[in-house]
Formats: C-alpha cells, structure tokens, sequence
C-alpha cells in the first residue's frame, strides 16, 4: 500500500499552515511552523509571484496531505465528486471527510490523521460489528465505528479521552460504547479547516 513516508513537518512548511500532521506536537512550541515559517529547500526563503495555477495546486496540495490521500486516489474522488449532483467541491470535501479513518479521527481516538489510519489498518475498529481494517472505506448514515475489545492500555486510554475533542454534528458519540454513529451526511460547515475547495475543481478541470 502507497503512502508518504518523508517528514511530515515539511508538508506543512510548504503549504505554509499547520495540517496537524504530528498530533500534539503541533500544538507546541515544537512545531516546524513556529519555527521555521519559509518552505523547505535551498530557495524556500525566496519571495515568489503566486500564479493562478500555483494557488491551484497548493490548495489540492494542502487538501491531499491533510487527509493523507495520494495523488491517484485524490483524483478518482474528484471524478467521483463531479458526477454527483450538487457542488462538486463540497461533494469533493464530503467524500474525504466520510473516510473511516477521518471518522476515527473526528471521534478523538487519534491525535492525527496518519495515526489514525494505522489504528485502522492495525485492525482495532469494526464497522457495523464487523472487521474494518481499510482506512478509506466511506461511511454513511446509520454506520457504527466501534473500537475492538482490546487489552490494549494504548486503546483503552484512547476511549478513555473520547469527548475531549468537540465531534462533529454528523456523529453521535457513545463514550461508554467507545463508538461513533453516523447521523447524516458530512456538511460543509462541518469541515473546520479552511480549504478553498473551488480551486481545486478548477485545476482538475482545465
């Protein structure tokens, strides 16, 4: 299976924001944000004219990396997202937010979207009371994430923590059930990281 294996903090350098890639760390002074505001490599500090194109492609940048998503898999959620009624950047963010690995994360069993999608692959969820070990499966209403019953300390804090992250609307959380149900579809004004989704639909539309 594909994924980025570089340093995370440089993605967020070169997106020039934080996309909370390293949990807790990224609240700190420790941050690479915080220290070092100018994008990695040799001509990072270089003052550059945005073009309309480079302002395109920061934005599906900054989108893909946040949710952890490769380029091939980003781009047959664009095509998914076009064919749907509605506006496709929205459908485009709903997709991605539907992810399960999203979904354990928005419950607070994951500081960052890469853990959890390793809890996932590590097989530690079910999906409506059966194995979920994929991280991109997509979820929909009337879905239950459960955690596994585990001996795990790790986990059993983690459930523990559950409800100190404010959930989204569209899942209801069960603390003592260590699960999340899926009420309804994601909405736009759910998503509480700034994207402008408009500019990546013109990319991959030229």
């Amino acid at each position: 299976m594909a994924r980025y294996t570089g340093a995370s903090c440089k993605l967020c350098r070169r997106e020039g924001t934080k996309l909370y890639l390293k949990g807790e760390r990224c609240l700190s002074d420790k941050c690479a944000i915080n220290r070092r505001t100018s994008a990695p490599g040799q001509h990072g500090a270089a003052k550059k004219k945005m073009t309309e194109y480079g302002m395109q492609l920061r934005e599906k940048q900054k989108a893909k990396r946040y949710y952890g998503v490769l380029e091939k898999q980003f781009k047959s959620y664009y095509t998914k997202a076009d064919n749907q009624e509605g506006i496709a950047g929205e459908n485009l963010l709903r997709l991605l937010e539907r992810r399960l690995d999203n979904v354990v994360y928005r419950m607070g069993l994951a500081a960052s979207h890469k853990e959890a999608r390793q809890l996932v692959l590590h097989g530690h969820f079910t999906l409506n009371g059966h194995k979920a070990n994929i991280p991109s499966i997509l979820v929909k209403p009337g879905d239950v994430v459960a955690v596994k019953e585990t001996e795990s300390t790790k986990i059993k804090g983690l459930v523990e923590a559950m409800g100190e992250k404010i959930a989204p609307k569209w899942l209801e959380i069960d603390k003592n059930a260590g699960s999340a149900k899926v009420i309804a579809m994601p909405e736009r004004d759910d998503i509480d990281f700034e994207f402008n989704e408009q500019l990546i639909i013109e990319l991959y539309s030229k």
